[in-house]
């Protein structure tokens, strides 16, 4: 048979490309095809990251001995961090889910890092000041309840979250050094003061941080725990601190490919952005908070308690 008689059968010769115009037609229902499942797929991602990630909770163990913390002397701590209460994503009852699930743990001291309440313009559900530090007020640990303020404690409501932990008796540690333990068991908590309270102009900022006026506090040479809201202090701490403490990247918050280590609220990108970080034998734990910043969504770093065991 001709290849003419096979065309007008709709038939392609062996051996022949197809058309032009019909490979053209299965190109485009080929693309139309990934499209669709790419907006599917983009779509299903944005109700997860909105609407499923933020309201789970996880614990987050870290258990090790750093240097400069003495073999043996066990401490638990249990951290939370970025709690920015409001709804959507952090309403009363998910407050509520938080604060029960840090005392099971039944740490030997809590500490929070700043960054009480929800400010972005997608706030639905405001937790008024009264109602989220009395939650905090459930918290129970032996060697007591420790806070330092975060930025957007400075940037947006300072007198009233002073006040509301003021309220339910928990306290600040700002530029200051307590030294809590038994005799023998002793260790400095040390709370350092806001490194970017003070927004200046875009990307321009100036803290209310002390770092050496902090540590001159420290008289004796039992260890020393460093809370820190943001974690870009951490190449200046020096190892006479066994531990650093740190918060406010939400740990990258959309860990989306490629782009989340640009949107990380560091100088220094993704180097600081979450975890367990040794640099020249010192040590920070970053958590990845609990609340969410700019916009109510998470995706790939849901909300969490640090819980952290020294000495085991």
């Amino acid at each position: 048979m001709a290849d003419t008689d096979l065309i007008a059968r709709g038939l392609r010769p062996l051996g022949r490309a197809a058309p032009p115009l019909a490979t053209r037609r299965l190109f485009v229902k080929a693309g139309a095809a990934v499209l669709g499942l790419s907006a599917a797929a983009i779509g299903a991602t944005a109700v997860y990251a909105a609407g499923i990630e933020p309201f789970g909770l996880i614990v987050t163990p870290y258990a090790f001995t750093p240097p400069g913390w003495p073999a043996g002397r066990r401490l638990t701590v249990t951290v939370i961090a970025d709690l920015h209460a409001g709804g959507p994503d952090m309403p009363l009852p998910h407050v509520r889910q938080v604060i029960d699930t840090a005392n099971s743990l039944r740490s030997d001291l809590v500490v929070l890092l700043g960054d009480f309440k929800a400010w972005y313009r997608f706030k639905t559900e405001p937790v008024d000041d009264e109602i989220w530090a009395a939650e905090l007020a459930r918290l129970e640990a032996p060697l007591g309840i420790w806070a330092i303020l975060g930025n957007h404690d400075w940037w947006h409501d300072l007198v009233g979250v002073r006040r509301a932990l003021a309220g339910v008796n928990i306290p600040l540690l700002e530029n200051n050094a307590v030294l809590l333990g038994a005799p023998g068991q002793r260790f400095w908590l040390a709370g350092l003061g806001d490194q970017i309270a003070y927004w200046l102009g875009p990307g321009r900022f100036r803290g209310v941080d002390d770092l050496p006026g902090t540590l001159s506090q420290i008289k004796t040479d039992d260890p020393v725990l460093l809370l820190a809201h943001e974690p870009d202090i951490f190449p200046k701490v020096p190892g006479r601190v066994a531990l650093t403490l740190a918060g406010h990247t939400h740990g990258g918050q959309i860990r989306l490919p490629l782009l989340w280590p640009h949107f990380v609220p560091s100088r220094y990108g993704a180097r600081f952005a979450y975890g367990h970080i040794v640099e020249h034998d010192r040590n920070m734990i970053v958590s990845g908070g609990l609340g969410t910043s700019i916009i109510p969504a998470r995706l790939g770093v849901p909300p969490e308690i640090v819980h952290v065991t020294l000495g085991a």
